[in-house]
């Protein structure tokens, strides 16, 4: 009996003895560890990664196995390996990003972190890989931003090759076209929206922010010719993650922001997202502030691998004074009045509230074909009460101009627009032989409504002589105006009081109730535009081609809900080619060509006083260039060189006496233009962009125009970021980061002789990251350059920020 016990535990003793372990971390191509990822080596020997992308497999007998690494959105990965009795193996795995694993729009979020983002949807309305998109397209991730502390979108897209300010509002020149919300189509998630025009997004909420260059109607109707802005939102992860900072700085800024995501059950298929955010904060500019609160939900609902549902939600309720920028004296000298000086009242404000809902749905029928529909219901309102000028310098009696004297008006105005977006389309994969296609076809439907009820009390002009009214003066009739005498000199009594640009605190309460007002009702409006489109995606070895073609209805309501309704109608057909080669793995070269439109609104083609009717806007792109991946896979880079011809763009005719005649200019841009975003080593991380635009006025009946560089679009622009983080040794938590932009001389979009000068600005931060606590301090201006952003003119001119800097502290858990 002693006997078989001790043989009975030596053969147990052999038995342990001889089990094997695996054991590993798995990585991404950034070397950021990849939480959830299924690992599987048989049945009943799988496991997933923890939450620090680690997993280990247990109680293995010796033998040779395949374990295999799965999650969506990167490749498969495989490693056999032969175990021996005993022994603990470890397999390290990195997973390279696929844009075939993912589905064709974005319902769960990102797994890529960093500054480099491998695929879009935005290009091509499917899971392509961004090199194999025919098109420049550039763009800034949430990583960056965080990195730089950015938190609207104009301070984003500076880092983007070709884009840049016109104004401080929601107001950009994308390859030297300006690209203003009101006119011209932005997108959220790669649907149609509006958000109002004063306000720059917020970027809290946002995965990232890109631009596909050159018109891009052949996929969303009509829009700029120079590009279109797609704001992508953050989804819902498969894995808890939990971050909150606190953030404070220069002009008493504090903010506060929070990011929750995770399943809601144990299987993974309800999960969930919510990212808060409050700012309070003031400004370099005297009586300027800005209060935000945005609340933006989102939840995916993901029962099996063929169907998935998201909802998103972006409320932001926004509280502030509207800017009209700085006025300077009428000497044209740019630097006689203080960058800090605005024109505001006291007892002004602007209160805007701004809600995006989106409900999507994708669901794959087999292998080959996939289904998607989205709908997008926005809502923006405005209430607003403004001091600002009327555009001209105050008058003395015999009609000229005061030169430190800006003459006044008064808006009270409150009013809403609704926004509505359907686009649903169906992908299948075919191959024809060695001809593999990914076939496209959709249809969309984007509506725009203002109802009753917006109206407007506007106070402008000079008293008469009975001081029962006001109006424009005119120096011709004297005695119909009341005056007074200030400082010697005789002017017309003013409806609004003048703001003095030499006086040291000019600001005050107004008493409003002795302005004189004439009332102005806004009518309601409606415009739709149905879209009917196909595009197919075609491979053969090393060629790509990308084919498409747009039907676009455009209808606009004039006199809307009146007995004089009529329907404006203006359709189009709008083709888009496109060809790459892949020279290396690595490195593709591409060529496009595209048409764009936009329809002139019936308020411009029949408004007598305009000058119409008018022809829609025209524009095409030529298009070559190059894109490659570099060092691994974790830099990109894109060279482009364009030609884009617009035709019919309606600018202010600036005639005397006639403030609502439009004239019609042709346009053409060239350029090239240059992005570098990713990493070089795990630790070092960069960024850099340059464009050089070309875009001379061809056609304009004001002679001195002609040949001139379009208005608010710079001849050379740029800018550069890098961070490094030192990982190991003394130093070892701590970050380091650098960059600037510069944008040369631009010219003034009302007046030929006005000039916006060139600027170089260079920025810098430190970051100190301690398990999940980083503390991060930004130093933007270091130099303290006074430089402007964008203007219309030297009465409305908008300064960049001087010296400033932000602090903060983060929690990640």
């Amino acid at each position: 009996m002693r006997k078989l016990l001790i043989v009975l535990l030596a053969l147990c003793a052999g038995s342990s003895y001889g089990q094997s372990v695996v054991k590993g971390t798995v990585k991404d191509q950034e070397n950021n560890l990849v939480p959830g990822v299924s690992v599987m080596l048989g049945k009943g020997k799988n496991t997933i990664t923890n939450g620090s992308g680690q997993f280990i497999l247990n109680d293995l007998q010796p033998g040779k196995y395949t374990i295999r690494f799965t999650f969506v959105g990167y490749e498969p990965s495989s490693r056999i390996i032969d175990l021996k009795a005993g022994e603990t193996r470890v397999v390290d795995i990195m997973l390279t990003s696929s844009a075939e694993q993912l589905q064709s729009v974005e319902i769960t979020g990102r797994k890529e972190s960093g500054y480099k983002n491998t695929n879009s949807f935005i290009g091509t309305k499917t899971a392509t890989a961004l090199k194999d998109v025919p098109q420049s397209i550039s763009y800034v991730t949430k990583e960056m931003m965080a990195d730089l502390q950015v938190m609207r979108i104009g301070e984003a897209v500076k880092y983007m090759s070709g884009v840049n300010q016109f104004s401080s509002y929601d107001d950009f020149t994308i390859r030297g076209f300006r690209t203003q919300n009101n006119s011209s189509v932005q997108l959220l998630n790669g649907l149609r929206t509006i958000t109002g025009f004063w306000k720059q997004p917020l970027t809290n909420y946002l995965e990232r922010v890109e631009v596909i260059k050159g018109p891009a109607a052949a996929l969303f109707g009509n829009s700029s010719p120079g590009g279109v802005i797609n704001r992508v939102t953050k989804k819902p992860l498969k894995d808890h993650r939990q971050s909150l900072s606190f953030t404070t700085g220069s002009y008493n800024t504090f903010r506060t922001l929070a990011d929750f995501t995770g399943p809601l059950n144990d299987s993974k298929t309800l999960l969930y997202r919510m990212n808060l955010g409050y700012e309070n904060s003031q400004s370099f500019r005297d009586l300027q502030f800005d209060k935000n609160f945005i609340v933006a939900p989102s939840i995916s609902f993901i029962p099996n691998d063929k169907t998935q549902v998201n909802f998103d939600m972006v409320y932001n309720r926004s509280m502030s004074r509207l800017d009209r920028g700085q006025a300077v004296f009428d000497n044209n000298d740019i630097y006689s009045t203080s960058i800090s000086k605005s024109i505001n009242a006291v007892n002004d404000y602007l209160n805007e509230d701004n809600l995006m809902i989106t409900t999507s749905l994708t669901h794959k029928f087999s292998d080959k074909v996939q289904f998607n529909i989205a709908y997008l219901k926005t809502a923006w309102e405005e209430d607003l009460l403004e001091h600002r000028s009327a555009n001209t310098y105050a008058k003395d009696s015999a009609g000229n101009n005061i030169p430190t004297l800006v003459e006044m008006q008064v808006f009270d105005r409150n009013r809403r627009v609704f926004s509505d977006n359907i686009s649903t389309y169906f992908n299948f994969d075919v191959n024809t032989g060695a001809v593999s296609h990914k076939l496209l076809v959709g249809y969309d439907f984007a509506q725009s409504k203002t109802p009753w009820g917006g109206s407007q009390l506007t106070a402008r002009g000079y008293r008469n002589s009975t001081n029962t009214g006001a109006g424009t003066y005119n120096a011709a009739l004297p005695g119909q105006f009341m005056y007074e005498t200030v400082n010697g000199v005789k002017r017309p009594v003013p409806n609004v009081p003048h703001v003095d640009l030499t006086a040291v605190s000019p600001y005050q309460l107004y008493d409003m109730s002795k302005y004189f007002y004439t009332k102005t009702a806004y009518d309601p409006a409606l415009s739709a535009s149905h879209g009917l489109y196909v595009q197919d995606q075609i491979k053969l070895g090393k060629f790509q081609a990308l084919l498409g073609l747009r039907y676009d209805a455009y209808r606009d309501w004039l006199n809307y809900e009146k007995p004089t309704e009529e329907v404006v109608k203006q359709d189009a057909i709008i083709p888009r080619l496109g060809l790459v080669y892949s020279v290396t793995k690595d490195i593709n070269v591409y060529a496009t060509y595209s048409k764009g439109y936009n329809p002139q609104t019936s308020v411009s083609m029949t408004n007598p006083d305009a000058g119409g009717p008018f022809d829609p806007i025209n524009s095409n792109l030529i298009e070559v260039g190059a894109k490659g991946d570099f060092f691994k896979d974790r830099l990109s880079a894109t060279v482009s060189v364009y030609r884009i011809q617009q035709e019919n763009m309606l600018i202010n005719a600036q005639e005397s006496g006639k403030p609502d005649l439009l004239r019609e200019i042709d346009i053409e841009s060239k350029g090239v233009e240059l992005d570098i975003k990713g990493q070089i080593t795990a630790d070092w991380y960069i960024i850099m962009a340059y464009a050089y635009n070309d875009i001379p006025i061809k056609a304009s009946e004001r002679a001195p125009e002609v040949g001139r560089q379009s208005f608010g679009a710079p001849k050379h622009q740029g800018s550069f970021w890098t961070k490094y983080s030192f990982s190991s040794g003394v130093l070892r938590g701590i970050g380091i980061g650098a960059g600037g932009n510069f944008v040369t001389e631009r010219f003034m979009s009302l007046n030929v002789n006005q000039v916006l000068p060139a600027y170089q600005l260079v920025n810098a931060a430190v970051y100190y990251r301690i398990d999940k606590f980083q503390i991060q301090f930004n130093l933007n201006n270091v130099m303290n350059k006074t430089h402007w952003v964008g203007g219309y003119d030297y009465l409305r001119l908008f300064p960049g920020a001087p010296r400033n800097w932000l602090t903060s502290v983060a929690y990640t858990f």
